[in-house]
């Protein structure tokens, strides 16, 4: 087996702390792959098992959720010259994750399923039912168990771990170059800052809950059941002010999942209360989950063997202190015997340099460091001590300006007994924390669901926080995607006024916008916006608007960087080919795509071409698509489709009267139809330096190639006639899917549709009398 790892058996608290093994199946059985997780921290086992393509988008992106400390793969994926693609994209995405290749013989998928049998905790055994055909991830967890029990030199015990499986099926798909170009979680401009739409609703109390917004981010669901049911917890935190400001005092005491135990003590029972008055059902339930009686058990249990005032203490010598004493005395005999002479030796300590302090009447105190122990620190000018020098008893000395460090012969000895003594107490108290651990398990489940509650109501509290901190609405889910009024998440927090807002409106039957502008008139906000907004609602967020409807969508994919790739030594225009080819094999009818400046890195004549040919493509899916684009020819795309539409941004021309030039002001507000604004390139070019020959000579040849282009664009009487019923039809299955409108406006809406239909067919017939003319 090879070894690579750091010892993970002391992770800080906000470092990787996740190992992931991944295999993937061989022969016709390529592109099957099984992975297994665990979190150091917490003793929680999730499994996948998920059909990808050649891309291996949803390994990167389960990866990049899970943030692994190291990843665990066969030796036969990574053969030198010879290893598999998904090996060598893994370690491409992931550069500063440790790698540990073991042999294939530890992917064992009878050993997988022995290991859930024999660790599961009881109440997740159906676990067993889900995964005992799933031949990959039952391989993938076996090598992951023998591998923690070898860098952690131990073993879990029997029925002690949460072992779960989470397909893909139930969330949505978000690659990571969209969740990169969207700043879900990292501010590209500075990765520091919290400019993110994690930082947007990041109002959690806890690590868990921080967690839970994290992956929730990134993989949103797609049930609407289930949104809907955290909506609901949404909107009654926040019409019972009480249950908000109670619940919330009440998350904020929890620390995380390893400090759970001594976490249970500190919280005082009349605290419950907070969710009892609930009417959610999801909070009816987690208050059910709270009062479980094996929580009473555990407690009196831990009472039992646990000092009531032991806690996690900052400082080395206070933990020290908080470990020697977290066992009550009258437990073990010799356990007290032992914390006795432990601090007869700490105050014989204390006391022996107070007489040193006395017999060299210098200014000496006792200091404490978890590598030297006890030892003796002074500030003072060297010119107060005698001959400029310590006497000569004192060893080990280093000074740091004003400040001395040093100890005595002594004073070493007497480390050595207080460690002698520590190692004595740190046993016997570990025996009987494990004795207790052990009566513990059986009753274990419960505080699983503890911490799994603690986490969601933090991450719903948190939705609710920054529902107070603007003006959000509670999204509806139908087969329309509406947002009245809406505006950016992550400006707003940046922007000192508030962002502009704008109107969407996406149906099947127009399901496809083509959107002009100049540049830096709110194009790529505006589809970022649409993005995140559908983002928020999936999990359960309330949305930036005046109202909002969405279509569940199953993926979601953006094609907007236009950044050269160095490490990879692509192309502006590779990098967009290979973006656009991810979106064009993984999409499907119920996808959200956002593609802007498609075509930019290359000719004009190809980008358009390019363009036009994307389009058409996407054209034959039901995908809500955004295409934002400079090609004003694909607006004519709309002549030929039906379910296209065209939008732009407006933009309005002011005299400057100081230069006598026109200046433009955006406006940011996206209106129907084709920008007015054609050849703004040229206006850009025309206020620059370049000569005024060239800006006139490009006029010439822009109009010249504009004439032709737009000969070869007619729209046909029939196709006129063939877009009115299509509208007509589309608008009547909207209405019979969604109308909640009473008889009396039903009836009106339908006269209305009527007439607009008479009116565009007839519209139709007149190009027809013209043509013939």
């Amino acid at each position: 087996m090879g070894y690579s790892a750091t010892s993970s058996s002391a992770v800080s608290t906000h470092s990787p702390s996740v190992i992931v093994a991944v295999v993937e199946g061989r022969g016709l059985a390529r592109g099957e792959i099984g992975m297994a997780s665990i979190d150091l921290k917490s003793p929680q086992i999730i499994l996948s098992q998920f059909a990808d393509n050649t891309t291996y988008a949803k390994v990167i992106t389960k990866l990049s959720i899970l943030s692994p400390l190291e990843i665990i793969m066969s030796n036969t994926a990574c053969v030198v010259g010879n290893s598999t693609k998904l090996f060598t994209l893994i370690t491409e995405n992931f550069k500063n994750v440790n790698f540990t290749t073991i042999q294939r013989k530890y992917f064992n998928e009878t050993k997988g399923l022995e290991y859930i049998e024999q660790l599961c905790i009881t109440e997740f055994s159906t676990v067993l039912m889900e995964v005992q055909s799933k031949y990959y991830c039952l391989a993938a967890v076996a090598a992951l168990l023998k591998y923690v029990e070898f860098i952690q030199n131990s073993v879990y015990a029997p029925k002690s771990l949460k072992i779960c499986f989470q397909g893909s099926e139930q969330t949505a798909m978000i690659d990571s170059s969209s969740a990169q170009n969207l700043e879900l979680l990292i501010n590209n401009q500075d990765c520091r800052n919290n400019h993110t739409l994690f930082g947007v609703l990041n109002y959690t109390k806890t690590p868990g809950g921080s967690r839970r917004l994290r992956s929730n981010i990134l993989e949103p669901l797609v049930d609407i059941e289930t949104i809907n049911m955290r909506l609901d917890c949404v909107q009654e935190l926040l019409q019972d002010e009480e249950l908000f400001f109670g619940l919330q005092s009440v998350i904020s005491r929890f620390l995380d999942t390893e400090q759970l135990l001594s976490v249970l003590v500190q919280i005082p029972k009349q605290d419950t209360i907070a969710l009892r008055n609930c009417s959610t059902p999801l909070l009816r339930a987690y208050c059910g989950s709270l009062e479980d009686k094996r929580f009473g058990i555990i407690l009196e249990k831990i009472k039992t063997i646990i000092n009531d005032d032991a806690r996690y203490m900052k400082g080395c010598l206070n933990m020290r202190t908080q470990k020697c004493y977290a066992v009550r005395s009258n437990i073990n005999e010799f356990l007290d015997i032992a914390r006795r002479t432990y601090t007869e030796i700490v105050d014989d300590i204390a006391g022996m340099i107070s007489q040193l302090a006395e017999k060299y009447s210098l200014p000496l105190r006792t200091s404490f460091s978890s590598a030297r122990g006890f030892f003796i620190q002074m500030t003072t000018d060297c010119t107060a001590l005698p001959n400029n020098q310590l006497p000569s008893e004192f060893i080990k000395i280093s000074k740091v300006k004003s400040s001395y460090t040093f100890t005595s012969a002594d004073l070493i000895k007497m480390n050595e007994r207080c460690q002698e003594s520590l190692r004595e107490i740190y046993h016997m108290t570990y025996m009987i924390v494990c004795k207790l651990l052990s009566e513990i398990y059986e009753h274990i489940h419960c505080l699983y669901k503890l911490s799994d509650t603690v986490s969601m109501l933090d991450m719903l509290l948190s939705f609710a926080h920054a529902c107070t901190l603007s003006d959000y609405v509670r999204p509806e889910f139908t087969d329309t995607l509406a947002i009245k009024q809406g505006w950016h998440p992550i400006l707003e927090k940046i922007s000192v006024e508030k962002p502009i807002a704008n109107n969407t409106y996406i149906t099947e039957g127009s399901n496809f916008l083509i959107i002009t502008g100049p540049n830096m008139s709110g194009k790529s906000t505006y589809l970022k916006q649409i993005a995140l907004c559908q983002i928020m609602a999936q999990i359960g967020s309330y949305v930036p608007a005046e109202y909002s409807s969405f279509r569940i969508a199953e993926q979601i994919f953006t094609r907007i960087s236009t950044d050269d790739d160095i490490e990879t030594n692509s192309s502006t225009f590779m990098k967009e080919m290979k973006e656009i080819a991810y979106i064009l094999h993984n999409a499907n009818n119920k996808s959200l795509i956002l593609i802007d400046e498609l075509g930019r890195g290359t000719n004009t004549e190809e980008g358009i071409g390019i363009c036009y040919a994307v389009c058409e493509y996407l054209l034959n899916l039901k995908a809500f698509t955004l295409f934002a684009t400079h090609f004003l020819e694909l607006c004519h795309i709309e002549v030929l489709y039906p379910n296209v539409e065209n939008m732009h941004f407006e933009v309005q021309h002011v005299k400057n009267t100081s230069r006598n030039k026109e200046a433009i002001l955006y406006t940011y507000k996206i209106c129907k139809g084709l920008t007015e604004e054609k050849n703004y390139g040229l206006k850009a070019a025309e206020v620059s330096s370049l000569p005024p020959s060239i800006v006139l000579d490009a006029k010439e040849i822009t109009t010249q190639i504009t004439r032709q282009i737009l000969q070869n664009q007619r729209s046909t009487p029939e196709m006129e006639r063939q877009r009115a019923v299509y509208h007509l039809a589309t608008r009547l299955v909207q209405t019979a899917r969604n109308s909640k409108l009473d008889p009396d406006s039903l009836r009106m809406y339908l006269s209305n549709l009527k007439k607009k239909y008479e009116t565009d067919f007839s519209r139709a017939e007149q190009v027809s009398g013209k043509t013939e003319e």
